[in-house]
């Protein structure tokens, strides 16, 4: 399974991924699942993958085999909606390739994105693709988008996400999201790869890799265990 959450501020766009694959509880694997298409000065997009590995990565490739064709694609649009057309079709080109296949195997296609980020002359916008290649926007009052074990990790965004947060404070709080959804599930684990992108920047200057061990990371987990308990102590008692 996989978690990944992209969020969209007034500052900003906060995109997060882990990196466990597995087929089985004794098959683990890691594999990164970022893709960021970055043109300085001109567009940045970030892309979160989810689902089946080998159907995310054959719409990754396809992805860049476009890209470097004739328009339209990835380089060539004006628009972060025509991006997300530009995947979607992606996407649907590879189920109709590979689904029938699964489909003799008794499964079924699963893949599916976050896509963030900003082109020159265009705000910033996120959006999450499914499967079928339909998508949503994060709008005004919906600041992030999940894809994957997203139950765990959910409540401790909608307490400390909003678009007015900044970028230093949300991605505190897309961290701790990472780390409750990882002490609750298996499925998620590290490596987390993190990309913070300043409004209108239109470059990727912040991005890191969180491995286990990471000495900020557990710094902030040990700070959020003791906080909450420091919370709970002082919460009123009940009256029996």
């Amino acid at each position: 399974m996989t978690y990944c959450v992209g969020v969209k501020l007034d500052e900003g766009l906060i995109m997060a991924s882990d990196s466990r694959t597995h087929a089985g509880v004794d098959n683990y694997a890691t594999f990164c699942k970022m893709t960021v298409f970055e043109r300085p000065g001109d567009r940045v997009l970030a892309l979160l993958s989810s689902g089946d590995l080998a159907a995310t990565q054959a719409v990754i490739n396809l992805l860049h085999k476009r890209a470097s064709g004739d328009p339209p694609h990835l380089w060539s649009c004006t628009s972060m909606v025509d991006v997300a057309n530009i995947v979607a079709d992606a996407l649907r080109d590879i189920e109709r390739r590979d689904g029938p296949y699964l489909e003799s195997g008794g499964l079924k296609f699963n893949a599916s994105f976050i896509l963030g980020g900003q082109i020159a002359g265009e705000e910033m916008r996120l959006f999450r693709l499914y499967a079928e290649g339909n998508f949503i926007e994060a709008g005004t009052d919906t600041t992030f988008l999940q894809t994957g074990e997203a139950k765990y990790g959910k409540p401790i965004l909608d307490l400390g996400v909003t678009s007015q947060a900044t970028l230093e404070d949300a991605t505190k709080c897309v961290l701790v999201s990472f780390d409750s959804t990882m002490l609750s599930n298996l499925s998620v684990g590290m490596p987390i790869d993190l990309l913070c992108y300043s409004r209108d920047s239109f470059r990727v200057t912040m991005k890191r890799r969180f491995v286990a061990g990471d000495p900020y990371f557990e710094t902030l987990k040990r700070a959020w265990i003791a906080g909450t308990r420091k919370v709970f102590h002082e919460l009123p008692a009940l009256a029996w």
